[in-house]
């Protein structure tokens, strides 16, 4: 028997979250999972064969002891998936910088080191639109996210200094949409397209995850979503075990959002099959 540590954040560690579909398709080709919260110092890393970087949704609140414990684990000679130099590329959103450089298309962008509430008015008029969003370019779960209307911004001053101040952040053009539609996930992995989700916000909302409200229905990659996801997959600096690509309709075609591959949730509870294509592509990466 092998084992196998699927990593995750506290409160997921004993919850019957999606990742524990996985444990039944691991055993049938010979692998226990254990679910591990990254932030534990008693795991004996090497225990294991591999660890599967899964439902850390917290790691943001402190991303420097996080990719400490993912070196740990990967200088343990422990694979990594992914691996640490994949994390450490893709926690930064200024990734995408490099991956619109490579071919994909990504949202029109502004790259900010240090947030300044008079600059705000300077946004709307270099996007030409009446609407924004800010985020920090370290996070997730759209926490510290912000929309942004021309008309009413002043009155959020306060909170916008207090949530902001000392992150480097990103400024886009808000996207119709993403309301009016949705936001298109697809997952691979191996480089293989598993499945495709669309996630659609709750009325009033623009923030697609589940804890906000957002509706999520499986659905069929179109073409054009397709080509996208495959350009985005094409610009990544090395070969992954699973990937999540967001993408928008923008301007007449699908643009990328993101490129997910430290903590994506992979929405294994919409698609019955994806658990196995999962772990077949984990027992061939594993070879």
């Amino acid at each position: 028997m092998k084992y196998c540590a699927v990593l995750t954040m506290d409160n997921l560690v004993e919850s019957n979250n999606e990742d524990k579909l996985l444990d039944q398709p691991m055993l049938d080709i010979g692998w226990k999972t254990e679910h591990v919260s990254w932030r534990s110092s008693s795991v004996k890393w090497e225990k294991y064969q591999a660890v599967i970087i899964r439902s850390t949704w917290d790691y943001q609140d402190n991303a420097d002891a996080f990719i400490q414990v993912l070196s740990d684990i990967e200088n343990s000679s422990v694979q990594l998936l992914n691996p640490l130099k994949i994390a450490k590329w893709n926690i930064n959103k200024q990734y995408l910088k490099e991956v619109s450089q490579k071919g994909a298309e990504i949202i029109p962008t502004i790259w900010v080191d240090r947030f300044e509430f008079d600059k705000i008015d300077f946004y709307f008029q270099l996007f030409n639109t009446k609407q924004i969003v800010i985020k920090p370019t370290i996070s997730a779960n759209s926490e510290n996210t912000f929309w942004i209307d021309k008309a009413t911004y002043s009155d959020s001053r306060d909170e916008l200094i207090q949530s902001l101040n000392d992150k480097q952040l990103m400024v886009q053009p808000f996207i119709p949409a993403i309301i009016e539609e949705g936001e298109y996930s697809l997952f691979y992995f191996a480089d293989q397209l598993s499945h495709c989700v669309l996630k659609t916000p709750k009325k009033g909302d623009f923030r697609v995850q589940e804890d906000y409200g957002s509706t999520l229905t499986k659905v069929q990659a179109n073409q054009g979503l397709q080509k996208a996801g495959s350009k985005a997959l094409q610009s990544l600096p090395e070969k992954v075990l699973y990937a999540r690509i967001d993408l928008v309709e923008y301007q007449g075609s699908y643009k990328l959002m993101e490129i997910e591959l430290i903590e994506p949730s992979l929405y294994f509870n919409l698609d019955e099959t994806a658990p196995e294509r999962f772990v077949k592509a984990f027992e061939n990466w594993h070879k």
